[in-house]
């Protein structure tokens, strides 16, 4: 486990970078690493993990609605440790921007989609001081998405921390602002030109509200004129 491979994935603003270990064929486990930190955090830990089911000492792990109560086996394991945003060798965020930790939970969201992971082992270390429960990234992921993740490894973390009467609509909110984005992303779609009465027709249609006239004077500055007119 000592070879490592290095990967890009893009994402709209550049791309996310990290690093793998092991077998692509093998059993898939997402490493993230804590506050400030980067991906090289795990290059002493991964060449020393236990192989066959000999346990974990000193790790602790959190089963996801799903999993099985035995310890997960870590021979032919691939292992993908990521760079957050803003970290190591992925890219930052727009100048201007902020990192908000909802952020983090996307990236990691667009990285096992873009590695085409249905289901994995998640390996979090760290990623904020232990009262700020909320900024812990590995069990926000797997709060929000528990359908894949088998087995949460958590090294210096206390697990995410949240008031019974907020778990449900903090999982519905959260959990559709980030598919609905990453289905955006994923679109693509080359922005339409259309007349300015068809411009103005759509966005009537979207904004009930509006009048015609008001319409028309808010297409002023929200629409571009194309080469063709």
């Amino acid at each position: 486990l000592g070879m490592f491979s290095e990967l890009k994935f893009p994402v709209p603003w550049g791309h996310v970078a990290a690093k793998a270990w092991g077998s692509s064929e093998g059993h898939p486990v997402l490493c993230l690493h804590g506050w400030l930190d980067n991906a090289n955090t795990f290059d002493k830990l991964i060449p020393l993990l236990p192989r066959g089911r000999s346990g974990l000492p000193g790790w602790l792990l959190l089963c996801c609605s799903g999993c099985t109560s035995d310890t997960l086996s870590l021979s032919d394991c691939y292992y993908v440790a990521m760079d957050f945003s803003g970290h190591g060798w992925s890219s930052h965020r727009p100048a201007g921007s902020l990192y908000y930790f909802l952020d983090y939970v996307s990236d990691v969201r667009r990285v096992v989609a873009a590695l085409q992971w249905r289901r994995f082992t998640l390996m979090g270390h760290s990623m904020a001081f232990f009262f700020f429960s909320y900024c812990f990234i590995s069990p926000q992921f797997c709060f929000l998405y528990p359908e894949m993740v088998d087995k949460l490894i958590l090294l210096e973390n206390l697990g995410f921390l949240l008031a019974s009467e907020d778990t449900e609509a903090w999982l519905k909110s959260k959990r559709i602002v980030i598919d609905r984005l990453l289905s955006l992303e994923a679109k693509q779609q080359t922005p339409k030109a259309r007349s300015p009465e068809a411009a103005l027709q759509r966005l009537l249609e979207a904004n009930r509200h509006l009048t015609a006239e008001g319409g028309a004077i808010l297409l002023q500055r929200g629409a571009t004129e194309t080469p063709a007119g």
